[in-house]
């Protein structure tokens, strides 16, 4: 056994590589208990706390302090090796990575946090949905801009040539950007309906030939609901450079209805005509104040009344419409007035 365990493996003997094993599996199995503890143990102490923020903490940084125990008993288990010079080298760069890139994830994941807990509450709580909609974008860029100058560090620390890697980013983000140009023009849309605000979600608008209801707002893009019920993604950039027309904002809906009377109607019956179109609009509760009604002209086959009112904007438009055509209907029939429909009538001279 001794012979066995004396046995050169990669420069070490059986015996050192068994031990070093079991120093990496010791301290994963530590990381493990201390994995228990921060749940059993520490955690319940904080929840007896009248601060939120240990609780915060403590959730946050249980799972980077595991794996920075890992990491150091697998620097320790391998650096008591005999390896060649530029093993050794290769492995404090893997190292200095390793907890650089952990300490990143820690910081990360405790900004993110602290967010969730105290600035989403306070934007849930304002009544504009300007903050709603900015805060997941600024916490996404946040968290990258964590993450990249984790990178930069972890390879600065590594010994890499970070001053080059970010001059050749530079160049290459150059060329990223003329190719993203449309993409940045879209970005820049979408902050101008934040702030602007010519729409908002559940608005009814018109735009570029397309009519529906806005279903969503994206920083890149917004999502329309057609009144054919197909779902439009519309690139931001548009709503800055084409007009909108928001059918919501409306105050009320203007209906102009043209009525053609028989032209055996005489005088009186005209406005009779007036006088009951008069009433319709002024007894609907659904239609505005501000209506007109004349006699308009006289056409090539019947005698014109011009009908023009507004439906409120909280009335239901297609059943105000149905109820005022159908009184007219009504009325129209029991005061004799007939509705004229293309008609010729011929007058023959017969000669003697």
């Amino acid at each position: 056994m001794e012979e066995f365990l004396a046995q050169e493996f990669y420069h070490n003997t059986i015996a050192n590589w068994g031990v070093s094993l079991l120093i990496i599996l010791a301290s994963i199995v530590a990381g493990k208990a201390l994995y228990w503890v921060f749940g059993s143990v520490i955690k319940k102490l904080t929840e007896k706390t009248k601060t939120k923020i240990d609780d915060i903490i403590v959730d946050m940084i249980e799972e980077p302090v595991v794996l920075a125990l890992t990491i150091a008993g697998l620097w320790y288990g391998l650096h008591r090796l005999d390896f060649p010079a530029d093993w050794y080298i290769w492995l404090k760069k893997v190292y200095h990575i390793l907890i650089t890139i952990n300490i990143t994830w820690l910081v990360a994941r405790m900004i993110d946090a602290i967010i969730q807990e105290y600035i989403v509450p306070l934007t849930e709580k304002t009544e504009s949905d300007l903050d709603d909609q900015i805060l997941p974008v600024v916490r996404k860029g946040l968290r990258t801009s964590i993450w990249i100058l984790g990178i930069i560090v972890a390879l600065n620390n590594a010994g890499y040539d970070v001053g080059a890697l970010i001059a050749g980013l530079g160049i290459g983000g150059l060329a990223l950007a003329m190719a993203a140009k449309d993409s940045v023009s879209n970005i820049f849309g979408g902050i101008m309906i934040f702030t602007d605000k010519p729409f908002k979600v559940g608005d009814r608008i018109k735009i570029g030939g397309f009519d529906g209801t806005i279903s969503e707002v994206g920083l890149r893009t917004s999502r329309m609901r057609t009144l054919e019920g197909r779902l439009v993604t519309i690139p931001n950039s548009q709503f800055t450079g084409n007009m909108v027309e928001n059918v919501t904002e409306e105050p009320t809906r203007k209906v102009v209805l043209n009525l053609g009377l028989t032209y055996d109607m005489n005088a009186e019956q005209m406005q009779k005509g007036i006088d009951l179109l008069t009433e319709i609009a002024t007894n609907d509760k659904n239609v505005d104040e501000d209506f007109s009604v004349g006699f308009n002209a006289f056409g090539d086959f019947s005698l014109g009344l011009i009908f023009i009112y507004r439906i409120n904007k909280e009335a239901d438009i297609l059943q105000t419409q149905t109820d005022v055509n159908l009184q007219i209907l009504t009325k129209f029939a029991e005061n004799d007035l007939d509705m004229a429909f293309p008609t010729q009538t011929i007058y023959h001279k017969k000669d003697d």
